[in-house]
């Protein structure tokens, strides 16, 4: 699946960005990590990685990234958020550390860390109709769980005891586990559909 012109930026300041830019750049799309603000205005839609949100949420106020992309997002900047990404993502997170901040913008209520530490990380293959009838396989590390979902939030994926761990809100994708290192590249196609749907909208 190409690009088709589409600029998608991975922010890049902690976390396994790497691994996203290859998939994407993999995918046919132009993907250029994301650093600071200024870099904001030159994308169609960004990707959060995976990584330690808090420390992602200290770095992202620290680069003064974080309020212009916080008003990008509710301007309908695509943005695809995988564990801490989704975290940052969430309108509320459960048990964040003191003063802990999220972006914003899935109505959604979030969990860190709440299948435990890393040791308790897992693998399972998830039903999710939104990226096709084949089962995906999920990798989750140290993932947060969606707690609950809003009116606006639609849950895509749910592992066997109902606990939900992918959603999506208009242009907002987020999943708990990591696609980037699976070999799946279906929900970055799934996002990147999405980028392109929103810039030819603008157009």
């Amino acid at each position: 699946m190409a690009g088709n012109g589409a600029t998608v930026g991975v922010l890049a300041l902690q976390g396994d960005f790497r691994e996203h830019l290859k998939v994407l750049r993999s995918l046919g799309a132009a993907a250029v990590p994301v650093r600071r603000a200024s870099e904001l205005g030159e994308i169609d839609g960004l990707v959060i990685p995976g990584g330690e949100s808090s420390v992602m949420d200290k770095l992202s106020r620290a680069f003064g990234v974080a309020g212009p992309l916080r008003a990008a997002i509710a301007d309908g900047l695509p943005v695809y958020g995988t564990c801490a990404g989704l975290i940052m993502l969430a309108d509320t997170i459960l048990d964040g550390i003191a003063g802990q901040q999220s972006l914003g913008g899935l109505d959604v209520a979030v969990r860190r860390n709440a299948f435990g530490s890393q040791v308790d990380s897992f693998e399972t293959d998830l039903d999710i109709p939104a990226v096709g009838e084949e089962s995906m396989h999920a990798v989750f590390i140290r993932a947060p769980i969606v707690e609950s979902v809003g009116e606006r939030a639609t849950a895509l994926a749910s592992v066997d005891d109902g606990r939900v761990v992918a959603v999506e809100q208009g242009n907002l994708l987020g999943t708990s586990f990591h696609p980037e290192i699976t070999g799946d590249t279906r929900f970055h196609e799934y996002f990147l559909q999405k980028v392109r749907q929103a810039a030819r909208t603008a157009a």
